[in-house]
């Protein structure tokens, strides 16, 4: 069979293009490296969450938003400082995005089948000033069904051009070369792995059984980020955020090698911003993992005290679900690569989330009754379970037995009992009166006055040393391996460019490996709810050039 178009990679860019293109009439073929049972890569796993501005489901709750606005949001937050090079083209893509989110993506979605809960979460809420980071309004847009609701139109999609022969689809197929003539990228060479039948997202084998060799007039690399590849985050990790992590949890599984990258920049791609990523410092370690060294993030409300690894408050805007960034560089330079969470339990049964479909069985369920107990007292049954199975967290009825209890769990004994009652009750003394100088407080009274936040997000402020708010808990916070900000520079069509910035003849690129766009699109910080946004809109946009240079 002769072939349009090679798609690099089988997660969410790869199977939005390749529908793109099949929907044109080209004949496709869509390879990765890993099991059929794979098909739809890292977004599988997410929560399923979408940055959109000015939606319908902002307005019934009150939120103004605009396009103005979420670009104010989006400069403040990317802090693109390399606009002459490396930023010129994620800067370009990042306002084509924006677009995007205020304009076709929500429609464009629903006609693909696509629903969302009604309630819209408030990430990455800034703590800076207006033109600094972070989201003015709520925009995680959560997709009812989660990742799997997200990934599922266009995988039914590419099955049903798989059954006509548009598209065919090989698992177990491991690129290695890009194949070149004069110039041009004309197809792809590599290997085939021993056939897999692990269930989705377990570690697989790499045993090589056979090569092969493909040519088509298009190439288009869509194989993801170096999250599962620790070393290459070491090698990557930028000084201004302290020393890399000697330790690490995984939030992708292992597969996500960034093999792509090397193999692309070989073949003449130009690598921008390396330096640039995105790891969650609200880590725990799955009690019931799927793949290597599996790490779940926390989605915290703000009400947490976190606390560093000897037990010294974070300053603001190191507050939970603030400023990710400005969190990861504060824990790297304490020269520990662990923080701590003291909470009650009124706020862990109001505030904790967890993030990744699996977690979330009532969302990826789509049942409502299920949905609906998340108001019944008591925390919701995945939290639990990491209550009573997972070794990061500690029970206490007070705090000097807490305290006991996280230095045994580190044996580092770093934590002074009379240091964290000081901090602790400062705090909740500020919770006499009205007013108050502790901007967290601040921050949770203010964030009550969002409808969403108070139905389902936020807790009552409470003094946490007050028996009545039921035992003190401690969780022990790891950093979680994700995102790739940085990866191949790309013009606006996803042509990937070389390194004086001249299109490569047939090589495109799409989702995370370009930096979800331009080689870097979010800068140095995201907005969240752009991961999988990044990943549609780049592939629709990909699918689509590459359907018009071959007409």
């Amino acid at each position: 069979m002769k072939y349009d178009v090679i798609v690099v990679g089988a997660g969410l860019a790869g199977l939005v293009a390749t529908v793109e293109m099949a929907d044109a009439g080209k004949k496709v073929l869509l390879l990765d490296q890993e099991p059929e049972n794979y098909l739809g890569g890292q977004a599988w796993w997410s929560f399923g969450g979408l940055f959109l501005v000015d939606s319908p489901e902002q307005r019934r709750l009150g939120i103004k938003d605009s396009r103005e606005l979420a670009w104010q949001d989006w400069l403040g937050t990317a802090g693109f400082d390399r606009e002459d090079d490396q930023d010129y083209w994620g800067k370009k893509w990042a306002e084509a995005y924006v677009d995007f989110a205020a304009g076709e993506k929500r429609s464009w979605l629903h006609k693909m089948g696509v629903r969302f809960f009604p309630v819209v979460g408030w990430a990455e809420r800034g703590g800076h000033l207006a033109t600094g980071h972070g989201n003015s309004v709520p925009r995680f847009h959560i997709v009812w069904g989660t990742g799997p609701a997200v990934v599922a139109p266009f995988e039914r999609k590419v099955r049903e051009y798989i059954k006509s022969g548009l598209v065919q689809y090989f698992p177990r197929h491991r690129v290695d070369h890009l194949l070149k003539e004069n110039g041009a990228v004309v197809g792809v060479a590599g290997s085939v792995l021993i056939p897999s039948t692990t269930d989705r997202g377990e570690d697989t084998e790499r045993e090589i059984i056979d090569y092969f060799e493909y040519q088509a007039q298009v190439v288009l690399v869509a194989s993801g980020g170096i999250g599962g590849n620790h070393d290459l985050v070491r090698k990557n990790w930028p000084e201004r955020l302290g020393p890399p992590p000697k330790h690490m949890l995984s939030g992708v599984p292992a597969h996500v090698d960034g093999r792509m990258l090397a193999i692309t920049e070989e073949a003449g791609g130009r690598i921008v911003n390396r330096d640039r990523m995105w790891h969650y410092t609200e880590g725990i370690k799955n009690w019931n993992p799927i793949w290597s060294n599996h790490g779940i993030r926390i989605l915290p409300g703000p009400s947490s005290i976190w606390l560093d690894a000897k037990g010294k408050r974070f300053p603001v805007p190191n507050l939970p679900g603030f400023d990710t960034l400005s969190t990861l560089e504060a824990i790297q330079k304490t020269g520990y690569d662990y923080s701590w969470f003291i909470l009650t339990e009124k706020i862990i049964e109001k505030e904790f989330a967890l993030s990744g479909s699996e977690q979330n069985p009532d969302l990826t369920g789509k049942s409502i009754r299920k949905v609906l107990a998340r108001a019944l007292p008591g925390a919701p049954e995945p939290v639990q379970a990491f209550m009573d199975k997972g070794e990061d967290f500690i029970i206490a009825n007070n705090l000097q037995d807490l305290v006991d209890g996280m230095n045994r769990l580190t044996g580092e004994n770093l934590l002074n009992y009379k240091e964290i009652e000081y901090q602790i009750k400062a705090r909740d003394r500020e919770l006499d009166n009205k007013f108050t100088k502790d901007l967290q407080v601040t921050a949770i009274r203010g964030h009550r006055n969002y409808l969403g936040d108070k139905l389902i997000r936020v807790a009552p402020p409470h003094k946490i040393l007050d028996p009545k708010n039921g035992p003190l808990i401690a969780v022990r916070l790891h950093i979680l391996s994700r995102k790739t900000l940085g990866g191949l520079q790309t013009d606006l069509s996803g042509r990937v460019l070389d390194s004086s910035g001249q299109p490569i003849p047939g090589l495109y690129a799409a989702g995370e490996v370009s930096g979800f766009g331009g080689g870097g699109v979010h800068g140095y910080r995201a907005l969240e709810g752009t991961f999988l946004g990044g990943c549609l809109f780049t592939g629709r946009t990909a699918g689509r050039a590459i359907v018009d240079e071959i007409g």
